[in-house]
């Protein structure tokens, strides 16, 4: 025998008996099984615990965990330190998180308009059952890209049972009330079902059940563990809410939250019934932490680690030796790769959407490119935004050395037909207050290239009836066609020396039709004709020289629009900007009409400076009295009543001042403000308040922001000129 043969012989036995010495080892130390419960953000306190067990070098056999705990238990198998797990939940903006929705500016321009008549909430499918509705009030689709995010799905599709620790994720079948228990497949989507709270998010779609959080029925799964690995010592960790005095409990909110932790409660106790002596049993004190305080997950994360730390004496006898503990650590941490190169997108799943509306909004995973940290959340963003899915997900896969990447779209199950409802309410006070109430009929994807028709109509003091057919002409709907008949009606007052002087009332029939183009999501160039039939009556007062008891107006000509819009928000922006450049030439007429405005804002912390300015006249001839320029109202020279200023070349600009004083909770948009704005304007041609010459200056203070149901606000206006008004307004414009 050589010297090679025998070294070859001796580093064979070497590693057999370490082998042996660590199978010895393992078959030593009993089988450890952790259980991390539900509990919203509470959850939060099961990383302390594992911070802990890290300390003193505990390694686990199992882990199952429910709600919060599975994504807990679903990171730690995967690979996650509780260091990354930390950082990552404090990183996580929650208060956008419970946004499914991408910013305002990242939403194609024909939603932006849906956006600005129709309250979002209000959308109600009309199918061939009758009315259909969204599960809950957040679909969940930032939440479940942030899950992709966490365990790097965007690497490589993480399966549960290719884990390196054995995992079980508990949810709850509403239709039946089951139990069921994810040991396989998609992780992220396991971690997304055991985490939806009936109500606040829509369950999850899986086999033909629809799942929601396992809480319900199972909220620490001790026995779980006990098949699962078939534990010898199961540490259980318990982050529940506690049920709410009696006292507490009104609302009809309240009452459904009591009725969900009596159910949570009792399965509790029957799963620490089946605790034993030898198991360890951790309860943080999270006092003054509620289920959904996302925001205070270093806390909470605190004051699990302190509830370890005080079992510490009973967890030491679980340790390891360091080389043992570095082994375990070794074989269940995520390894990192660099970012595949995709070698093809595959869009699945779509019945009615053409796979090109999707693909357009693909930017960071193209074939024969790298992964972009990050992008993949941005292009799912971006097409769930067009509004026709219930969630956008992906999936990456590798195929014979080929990367895949599969998005995966929905279409929602309550369309492709929808109500819609908007709702305003106006008030200054005085004279002029108004009340409307709007309801529409949209459908969708009338063919394969997108084409939707809407059909609306407006009661109260402005009626209004309208139908618009829009139709894209290319696949990627970058070009359309778009018509639009409308009939409306309303009041229109006259003003002198602030007084009002005559009320009209003003019908107005407008027929358009044009062909555009959208500028990815900047916003939409368009040129057509329009054609307008108006007639105005006096009801009260008296007639002017600019104002006869009657006229009957028709004029038509060709126009141009260029309408960007990257503001953050639609009503109370707090980043971004927007411009619009309207031309409409009435050459019958002898005039024509420009409009050109821009808007900025910009924000430090929770103050916000937003600002704009506006032109409204004639190139060409004069504007007539009945296609005049306006100004009044909320931040449109405040002081004066709403349209109160009539006339041509007319030029205002505001500058105001914000401090975000609250913010609406988790899965509602908006926040409220108190402001304060600075205003200027000028009627280079009047005819109403002749009398106002040269710049005149308005200043406001008010409360607002924007809701769910639209903007909101209540101000106080004022002008150089003595004038005031009050202002209350809420809803749709």
């Amino acid at each position: 025998m050589n010297i090679r043969s025998v070294v070859q012989s001796l580093v064979l036995a070497g590693l057999f008996v370490a082998a042996s010495l660590t199978h010895a080892a393992e078959a030593t130390r009993p089988r450890i099984g952790l259980v991390l419960g539900g509990g919203g953000a509470r959850g939060a306190a099961h990383i302390g615990v594992l911070e802990v067990l890290e300390q003193l070098r505990v390694p686990v056999d199992c882990v199952a965990g429910t709600s919060m705990g599975g994504l807990v238990s679903g990171a730690f198998a995967a690979g996650l330190s509780p260091a990354e797990m930390r950082s990552a939940l404090a990183k996580a903006d929650w208060d956008d998180m419970f946004q499914d929705y991408p910013a305002y500016s990242e939403i194609n321009y024909r939603n932006k308009v849906l956006a600005k008549k129709f309250i979002p909430a209000s959308e109600t499918g009309v199918t061939s059952k009758g009315l259909s509705y969204q599960g809950g009030v957040v679909a969940g689709e930032k939440i479940k890209l942030f899950f992709n995010r966490l365990v790097h799905s965007d690497q490589g599709e993480r399966k549960i049972e290719l884990l390196p620790l054995p995992l079980s994720i508990i949810a709850t079948d509403i239709g039946n009330g089951d139990k069921v228990v994810f040991r396989d497949g998609s992780l992220t989507r396991a971690m997304r079902a055991s985490m939806s709270v009936p109500g606040l998010l829509a369950p999850v779609d899986y086999n033909g059940h629809k799942l929601v959080d396992g809480g319900l029925v199972d909220n620490v799964p001790i026995d779980e563990v006990r098949s699962r690995c078939q534990a010898d010592i199961v540490i259980a960790v318990n982050v529940g809410s506690p049920l709410m005095k009696a006292e507490d409990v009104g609302s009809l909110l309240s009452v459904t939250v009591q009725m969900v932790n009596i159910l949570t409660e009792q399965n509790v106790r029957q799963s620490l019934a089946t605790l034993k002596p030898t198991d360890i049993y951790i309860k943080p004190d999270l006092e003054g932490i509620t289920a959904g305080d996302f925001k205070k997950s270093s806390e909470t994360a605190d004051r699990g680690k302190l509830a370890a730390e005080a079992l510490a004496e009973r967890l030491k006898p679980l340790s390891v030796s360091e080389s043992e503990y570095a082994t375990w650590v070794n074989k269940i941490a995520y390894a990192r790769t660099a970012p595949p190169v995709i070698d093809e997108v595959q869009i699945a799943g779509l019945k009615r959407v053409n796979p090109a509306a999707v693909e357009r909004h693909l930017r960071g995973a193209l074939p024969g490119e790298s992964v972009k940290e990050g992008e993949l959340d941005k292009d799912m963003l971006r097409a769930y935004g067009d509004g026709w899915y219930e969630t956008v997900d992906y999936e990456m896969l590798t195929t014979r050395d080929r990367n895949i990447l599969r998005v995966l779209p929905v279409e929602k199950s309550w369309g492709p037909d929808y109500l819609r409802f908007g709702i305003n309410l106006d008030s200054d006070f005085k004279e002029d207050s108004s009340y409307t109430l709007r309801a529409a009929y949209d459908k969708t994807w009338i063919n394969s290239l997108g084409a939707e028709l809407l059909v609306g109509a407006d009661i109260g003091n402005a009626p209004s009836i309208g139908l618009n057919y829009y139709q894209p002409i290319d696949p990627a709907q970058r070009y359309f066609v778009e018509t639009n008949l409308n009939y409306s009606g309303r009041s229109f007052n006259v003003y002198q020396n602030n007084e009002k002087l005559a009320q009209y009332w003003r019908t107005a029939g407008v027929a358009s039709v044009s062909a555009g183009m959208n500028v990815g999501l900047l916003g939409q160039v368009r040129a057509g004709y329009r054609r307008t039939w108006q007639e105005a009556k006096l009801e009260t007062g008296v007639p002017s020289a600019f104002f006869p008891s009657s006229s009957n107006e028709s004029y038509g000509g060709g126009f141009l629009t260029l309408d960007f819009d990257q503001k953050n928000q639609l009503y109370f922006p707090s980043s971004g900007w927007s411009s619009r450049l309207g031309y409409f030439d009435v050459s019958e007429k002898g005039y024509s009409r420009l409009l050109a405005e821009l808007q900025g804002a910009y924000s430090i912390g929770d103050y916000v400076i937003n600002s704009g300015v506006r032109y409204q006249g004639s190139l060409r001839g004069k504007l007539p009295t009945y296609d005049a320029g306006t100004l009044g109202g909320f931040l449109n020279m405040s002081g004066f009543a709403r349209n109160e200023l009539n006339g041509d070349d007319i030029t205002n600009g505001n500058l105001r001042f914000e401090k975000i004083i609250g913010r609406f909770p988790m899965g509602l948009r908006g926040d409220l403000r108190a402001g304060i704005s600075l205003e200027a304007g000028k009627v280079g041609t009047p005819y109403t308040e002749t009398q106002i010459k040269g710049w005149t200056r308005s200043a406001a203070i008010y409360l607002g922001g924007e809701t769910p149901l639209g903007p909101v606000y209540l101000g106080y206006g004022y002008n150089d000129t003595g004038a005031s008004s009050v202002y209350l307004f809420l809803g749709t414009p």
